[in-house]
Formats: structure tokens, C-alpha cells, sequence
């Protein structure tokens, strides 16, 4: 009969106070070895001779090449000891190999991890591990979390959170364009379909963006609830908000950018069940429409502030004429105008205005299909 996959548990009991001299903690912290067998696991301590200290040389490297090769393929592995027990690039080895089927780490030989090709790895858990457990220490780990907050409040950076991996890129100069962009485009295409539930899907374009899902996905999320009854809308959470609201946001990529956005890359947001697809890119820091419902926009449209978007029949200019007439009697100024190609004798309109206007009555016997929103 084959052993049950290795598990490799410790805590900070087992390494210091009245358990270091035990074989196992003698804390609740620690599940007892029925626990463990119950699972399909088995504990080494026996194996050992005795429990492993990291800071004892000899454990330096234990689980290394050498005894992954012993185990039984598939075997998992969780360490919350200290880093260095673990050889990392073994570890790494027999993950991608699936020698080891899976690993659970919150300590590491260098914190934090430089090389993020073993805490990216898709069968790896990774999370913080804090050791803090004399005054000083938990005094300077204060002292240090206050900086962070600083730095985040001022925009410089933001390190330490667990659950803001979006929130972190946001500070990124070169990812809050497309940010914005992934809230804009999730905000037509929500006041487009007019609903909010459903499934949405966000496909990313262009080698630029491959890595860009964990940050689009919530933003599109984002811009989707924007406006809803949800409050406090933020990265962190609209993952979470949307699946409550009902929506189910997922991303794919394509390395294949049709030109001429074939350097920066593109978005594509669909809301599955519906005709309503739109899509955009970033020029410069401006995020802007490219596409809607497959008609193409030559000079693509930037989205932000009020706009009016409205689609009619390309032989038909009386909505633009009705608009001008609109806007005169509410005050207002038309500040952009961008149209589309001709898809089934129909085109779009995007038209930028210095106000929203109150009333769109007017407009609707002149068009197939109208809606305006305010953008940041």
C-alpha cells in the first residue's frame, strides 16, 4: 500500500518554549496526528529523529531534490517553519516536473521573494508570515505598516497587501491608463445593455497586456457596478461586489493585436447573451472607444466626461442637428464628435459635451438607440 502525500507542518511552539523539546507542539495551534492521517497525510517528525529548527544547519535544504525524487509523485508540501527548510528551486523543479503536486509557503529563504516564478506558480499558495512576537518586534512591524499607508496615501507604491494585487498595479504609471480604461469601457457597456447581471468577458489583446488580467478583471468590475446600488466600489472588492450583484466577470488573452493597435494592445469587453461588445485602447494616458457593437471608430472617441452615445442610420444627420438645437437651449457646448463605420446602414455617434443634458425625448424618434453617462 502506497504512503499518503507528505505534509510538512510547523509553528513557532515547536521551535521555542516547553515544546522544542518535544516532538510535536503541545499548543492547540498544531492539529494532533489524527487530524493529519484523516486527510490522507502523514507527519515526519519520526522520520526525522526529532523535530527540525531552522536555524539548525543540518535542516538547512531538507527538502531538496534528493527527497523530492523519494516521494511519492504528487506530493504536497506546506512549510510556515522558516525559509531555507525548503529548497526552493527543488521545490520549483518538481512543481513544474508534477513531482510535487502543490505547496502551501508563507516563509521563504529571502523575504520578501525576489524570484516570483515559485510564488506564481499556479499550484502554490503563498502568503504572509509574521514572526513578531517579542515587543520590539511588534513595534517596528507598527512602525513599518505605517509607512506603507504612508506611501500608499502619497502614491508612491504600495507593498504588504494581501488581497490588493489590482490595487497595487493601480500605482503603476504605466497601468492606471488602462485602469481607467477597463472602469470606462465596463460603464458603457453596463449603461449600453442596461443590466448589470450576467456573464462578461474581458479579452486582452497584444503581448503588452498578457500579465494585464489581474488588474482589468476588477476594473471592468468596477465601472460594470459604477453608478449601482453598491457603495465603496473599489479594486479590492469588485471582484467580489459583482459576483454578489450577479455578474461574472472572466478574462482571456491574445497575443494577436489587429493593427493599427498592434504596439499597445486592446480591450475587448462582451456582455454574453447580448449584441453589446466594445472595445478600446490606451493613446498616450487617454483611454478611448475603438469599437462598439463591431462598428469601428477611424479617430477612436476618448472616454471621459459627459457623453452622449447614440446610434441611426448613416443617411439620417437630423439627430446631430436636433442635438446642436439641444444643447443651445440647455447651455451647453459640444466638445467632441466622433463617428462610426456603417454596419447594416447604421453608424454610431460619440459626442463629448461640456454638461449632461436633462431630457433626451427630442433625440429618441431621430435615433435606433441612445444613452449618455459621465466619465472621471
Amino acid at each position: 500500500m502506497s504512503q499518503p502525500p507528505l505534509v510538512w507542518s510547523s509553528c513557532r511552539w515547536s521551535r521555542s518554549g516547553p515544546a522544542a523539546t518535544s516532538s510535536r507542539c503541545t499548543r492547540r495551534c498544531c492539529p494532533p496526528p489524527r487530524v493529519w492521517s484523516g486527510h490522507g497525510h502523514r507527519e515526519v517528525w519520526g522520520e526525522l529523529g526529532q523535530p527540525p529548527r531552522a536555524h539548525s544547519p543540518p535542516f538547512a535544504g531538507l527538502l531538496n531534490d534528493s527527497t523530492f525524487a523519494k516521494c511519492r509523485r504528487g506530493v504536497q508540501v506546506v512549510n510556515c517553519a522558516r525559509g531555507g527548510i525548503v529548497d526552493e528551486g527543488a521545490l520549483l523543479r518538481a512543481l513544474q516536473s508534477g513531482q510535487c503536486g502543490g505547496a502551501a509557503l508563507d516563509v521563504f529563504t529571502q523575504e520578501p521573494p525576489k524570484d516570483r516564478d515559485l510564488v506564481n506558480h499556479p499550484n502554490v499558495i503563498s502568503c504572509p508570515h509574521l514572526g513578531a512576537s517579542t515587543r520590539e518586534a511588534q513595534s517596528r512591524c507598527g512602525k513599518e505598516i505605517a509607512m506603507q499607508i504612508v506611501d500608499m496615501a502619497t502614491g508612491k507604491g504600495l507593498t504588504g497587501v494581501v488581497n490588493g494585487q489590482a490595487l497595487s498595479k493601480a500605482f503603476a504609471p504605466q497601468t492606471k491608463p488602462w485602469i481607467s480604461l477597463g472602469k470606462a469601457l465596463g460603464t458603457v457597456l453596463c449603461t449600453a445593455g442596461k443590466q448589470v447581471q450576467g456573464s462578461v468577458q474581458v479579452c486582452t489583446l497584444g503581448t503588452p497586456l498578457k500579465e494585464a488580467g489581474s488588474y482589468l478583471t476588477p476594473a471592468v468590475a468596477a465601472g460594470m457596478l459604477a453608478g449601482g446600488t453598491q457603495k465603496e466600489v473599489t479594486l479590492v472588492n469588485a471582484t467580489l461586489l459583482a459576483q454578489e450583484a450577479g455578474l461574472k466577470v472572466t478574462t482571456t488573452h491574445s497575443d494577436v493585436t489587429p493593427e493599427p493597435d498592434s504596439s499597445t494592445g486592446l480591450v475587448q469587453v462582451s456582455l454574453q447573451g447580448t449584441p453589446h461588445q466594445v472595445m478600446g485602447t490606451v493613446q498616450g494616458s487617454t483611454p478611448v472607444l475603438r469599437q462598439i457593437n463591431g462598428a469601428t471608430f477611424k479617430l477612436p472617441a476618448p472616454l471621459s466626461g459627459p457623453l452622449l452615445i447614440y446610434r441611426a442610420k448613416a443617411s439620417d444627420t437630423s439627430a446631430l442637428a436636433t442635438l446642436t438645437g439641444l444643447l443651445s437651449k440647455a447651455g451647453a457646448q459640444l466638445l467632441s464628435y466622433h463617428s462610426s463605420s456603417t454596419v447594416a446602414g447604421e453608424q454610431w455617434s460619440v459626442v463629448g459635451l461640456s454638461a449632461p443634458l436633462s431630457n433626451l425625448s427630442e433625440l429618441k424618434p431621430s435615433v435606433t438607440e441612445i444613452f449618455q453617462l459621465h466619465l472621471p
